[in-house]
């Protein structure tokens, strides 16, 4: 622990923020596994659902500056190709 107060404040509100963060991204790649589930188990409209959830929770961590934008939209891209092939399929 450091001795210096704005030090201590530091490691303070670095916690604060991990735990957010760490939060926050949790529930992405929760969502995101729901997703994954669903295309495994072959439920197309239960997957497609999904991914406008997951799209949303993606969507609000770039908003939190949790994910950069281009991560965001990487993420949401992935997904979206996943079912999109399994829509096909």
């Amino acid at each position: 622990m450091p001795n210096i107060k704005s030090s201590i404040l530091s490691v303070k509100t670095d916690a604060k923020r991990h735990a957010k963060n760490a939060a926050e991204k949790s529930r992405v790649r929760t969502a995101s596994r729901r997703v994954l589930d669903a295309i495994e188990a072959g439920n197309a409209e239960e997957a497609k659902s999904l991914l406008a959830a997951a799209c949303k929770t993606i969507d609000q961590a770039a908003a939190n500056r949790v994910y950069h934008k281009n991560a965001a939209g990487r993420k949401k891209s992935r997904l979206a190709r996943k079912v999109n092939a399994m829509a096909k399929a």
